[in-house]
C-alpha cells in the first residue's frame, strides 16, 4: 500500500506530457516517463522491504523471470491513455504472488485517491470498508464492464469481440468501458459492476484486481474456465451467478 501510494503521488503531481513526448509501444499503446518513474519507485520500495523478491512490471521488467519465492506484479499506471488525455480513470496496481499463487493486491485510484486492498483470507477493502460483490442474479438488470481489444483491431479477434459485445448489450441493462482493467475489477469487487470481461490482458493488468474480486466473494477465470489468470489472455469476473451466465453467453456468441 505504501509503494502504491508513493507512485500515485508521483503520477498525481505530474502534468501529462504533450503528445510529442508520448512513446507508442505498439498501436494505441502508449508509455511515458511517468510510467517508468512510477515503476522504478515501486520496485525500489518493494524489493527494499522484501529482500530477494522480484518485480515483474509492465514498463521496466515485463519479461522478468518469476522464479523468486515472492513476485510483485506491477502496473505503475494502468490507464495511461486516460492519464494522457486528462480522463480521470487510471491507477497504480500491485499484485503479489508467493510460490506462484496470488495472495495480495493493492489498487490505488490516482484521480480519486482511493485505495483498494485485499489479501488471501483477509477480505477485500476500500480503506476500512469491506467490499462485497453484487448480489444481482438477473442479467437484464446487470451492469457489465468490458475492455476493447485495442491491440487486435484486425482479423477474427475484433470480430469475435464484437459478437460478444452485441450479445451482452442485448441481454443486460448496460455495458461500460472506462479504460482501466484494474479499476474495472475494483468495481466488480465493490459491486458497482455485476460482471466484467476482456479478451487480451497482461498479468500486471489483472493481478491485484483478481485478489480483490475473489476476496470480495466473486469468481475470476479465463474465458476457457481456468482459474490460472496470470498469463496474457482473457478474463471473466463477476459474482458467482453472473459469472456463470456471462461465461455461457460469451461462449455461445
Amino acid at each position: 500500500m505504501a509503494a502504491a501510494s508513493h507512485a500515485a503521488r508521483l503520477v498525481r503531481e505530474t502534468l501529462p506530457p504533450a503528445p510529442g513526448a508520448w512513446t507508442e509501444k505498439s498501436r494505441h499503446d502508449f508509455v511515458t516517463d511517468v510510467d517508468r518513474a512510477a515503476e522504478a519507485l515501486v520496485a525500489e520500495a518493494l524489493t527494499t522491504r522484501v529482500p530477494g523478491s522480484r518485480v515483474v512490471g509492465e514498463e521496466l521488467s515485463p519479461s522478468a523471470e518469476r522464479d523468486a519465492e515472492v513476485v510483485w506484479i506491477v502496473d505503475p499506471l494502468d490507464g495511461t491513455t486516460n492519464f494522457l488525455h486528462g480522463y480521470p480513470q487510471y491507477a497504480v496496481s500491485i499484485g503479489c504472488a508467493v510460490h506462484g499463487a496470488l495472495c495480495a493486491g493493492v489498487i490505488h485510484d490516482v484521480a480519486r485517491d482511493l485505495v483498494y486492498h485485499a489479501a488471501a483470507g483477509l477480505g477485500a477493502w476500500q480503506g476500512d470498508r469491506r467490499l462485497a460483490v453484487s448480489r444481482e442474479t438477473e442479467p437484464r438488470r446487470a451492469l457489465v464492464g468490458t475492455g476493447f481489444p485495442f491491440k487486435q483491431l484486425n482479423g477474427e479477434g475484433l470480430e469475435r469481440y464484437l459478437r460478444q459485445l452485441a450479445a451482452v448489450v442485448r441481454a443486460t441493462s448496460g455495458v461500460r468501458r472506462a479504460g482501466s482493467a484494474a479499476l474495472d475489477l475494483a468495481d466488480v469487487a465493490d459491486g458497482r459492476f455485476d460482471a466484467f470481461w476482456e479478451l487480451t490482458l497482461a498479468p500486471w493488468d489483472v493481478a491485484a484486481g483478481v485478489v480483490l474480486v475473489r476476496e470480495a466473494g466473486g469468481v475470476v477465470t479465463t474465458l476457457e474456465g481456468s482459474a490460472a489468470v496470470l498469463s496474457h489472455g482473457s478474463i471473466v469476473a463477476g459474482n458467482p451467478a453472473l459469472h456463470r451466465w456471462l461465461m455461457e453467453l460469451l461462449e455461445n456468441a
